[in-house]
């Protein structure tokens, strides 16, 4: 850790600030003015021959000094950037992914004492906080521009935090197919899914865009339809003309909550939903989307796996999780009758590449009539490799999954055509 002379300012610059109760947010003048009365007695005492080397540029250490204590320090740059989406902090390290998908270092010099402050800083407001009672902290942030993911002694060894920022806002279907991540028959097939309100998984590795794609799905959800958006932490942002966004409470002192992801999955089964989002489904949460199952809703969830049958898998499991007594049978039985569709994505960063490729590889149609204790499934579409095409494999779905995407085409229009593009959908 840093303990030169700008180090050793800021941290009497911050007993300064605690000791005259200042707010970094609503006095930013008088903190400025504490700072420059500290690096001027500091230079007289180096030119007064106090055994201090003085700074060549005061100025610029007492704008980096008040940064540090009212903005976001060394981190200011990285933050306001457009094109960065994920800084990673490692005690006194800062590193950071570019949309080119390269990993670089920081250059200002940092301590861990001055990154954990920033940290608290991002937090304020937020209703969460980390200390040694709660060491361990998720939360949207920066204006529900980015989520932070903070962990502290005695669960980490040093100050590790990521903080993801969400560099694309307003992506639809035609956005992504844009981009590459969908072909225009899948996009297709998607946008009438969500007119349909068909039950789907989004699946992949962290980073992948299940996020991303389930957002654009979910802006292809007609308005009239009532949709509960339930998240650990807020991610998803789209206008909702008739439904909400909910979001767990806030770890209390002894680590429970007092609102779980699952319970908010409990009531908004209470609020006559027609289709229910859960942003990232992890653990017991699941058990209650066979609830969702039984009421008739339709569900569109996100998943960590590394292919759509793994994922279903997943489900599965963290259903169990629940403790609910229910055989792994039976929850097979019913997510295997409920699940119409699975969208598998992956990532990569090829060499010599000016970016990191995000693509839907796979989307799975489940089919219960051919279900022999097991989940039946076929694809629909299909990705050879990441450089290859997204292209229908002539599977149609089974019939009563189709008669519903029917039910959300023009009179006369079969999904055959949405699925082989002769047909184009107002995505």
């Amino acid at each position: 850790m840093s303990t030169g002379p700008y180090e050793t300012l800021r941290r009497r610059a911050a007993e300064r600030i605690g000791e005259l109760e200042l707010d970094p947010l609503e006095d930013g003048e008088t903190i400025r003015a504490e700072v420059d009365h500290l690096v001027s007695a500091y230079q007289r005492r180096a030119f007064g021959g106090g055994g201090v080397r003085p700074f060549r540029d005061p100025v610029e250490i007492g704008a980096r000094l008040v940064d540090s204590l009212v903005g976001y320090g060394p981190l200011t740059p990285v933050i306001d950037r457009n094109d960065i989406e994920e800084v990673f902090i490692e005690g006194e390290r800062v590193t950071f992914i570019d949309s080119s998908g390269r990993l670089q270092a920081l250059d200002t010099p940092t301590s861990e004492e001055e990154n954990r402050q920033i940290v608290t800083r991002i937090l304020a407001g937020t209703n969460r906080r980390l200390d040694v009672s709660n060491p361990i902290e998720q939360a949207r942030v920066l204006g529900g521009r980015a989520r932070l993911t903070a962990v502290i002694p005695p669960v980490a060894d040093r100050l590790s935090v990521t903080l993801r920022k969400y560099t694309v806002k307003n992506y639809d279907l035609s956005f992504l197919v844009e981009g590459g991540v969908l072909s225009r028959p899948a996009a297709a097939f998607l946008w009438v899914a969500a007119r349909a309100n068909t039950t789907i998984l989004f699946s992949g590795p962290p980073g992948a865009g299940k996020t991303t794609l389930l957002s654009a799905y979910l802006r292809s959800v007609p308005a009239d339809l009532c949709v509960r958006v339930c998240e650990e932490v807020r991610e998803l942002d789209m206008p909702l003309l008739h439904g909400s966004f909910y979001e767990a409470s806030p770890p209390n002192l002894d680590g429970s909550r007092r609102y779980t992801l699952r319970d908010l999955v409990k009531v908004v089964l209470a609020q006559r939903p027609d289709l229910i989002c859960v942003g990232e489904v992890r653990g017991s949460e699941a058990f209650e989307l066979t609830r969702a199952v039984n009421a008739g809703c339709g569900f569109a969830c996100t998943i960590h796996a590394d292919s759509a049958s793994a994922a279903l898998v997943a489900l599965v499991n963290a259903a169990l999780m629940a403790g609910e007594n229910v055989t792994e049978a039976i929850l097979t039985r019913v997510f295997g009758t409920a699940i119409d569709f699975v969208v598998h994505l992956q990532r990569d960063h090829p060499t010599g590449a000016t970016g990191i490729r995000r693509r839907v590889m796979e989307i799975l149609v489940l089919d219960p009539r051919h279900r022999r204790g097991g989940l039946a499934t076929e694809p629909l579409f299909l990705r050879n490799d990441v450089t290859g095409t997204l292209e229908w494999t002539g599977v149609l779905p089974p019939p009563g999954i189709r008669q519903r995407l029917e039910r959300s085409l023009p009179e006369g229009t079969g999904i055959e055509a949405v699925l082989s593009e002769c047909w184009e959908p107002p995505l």
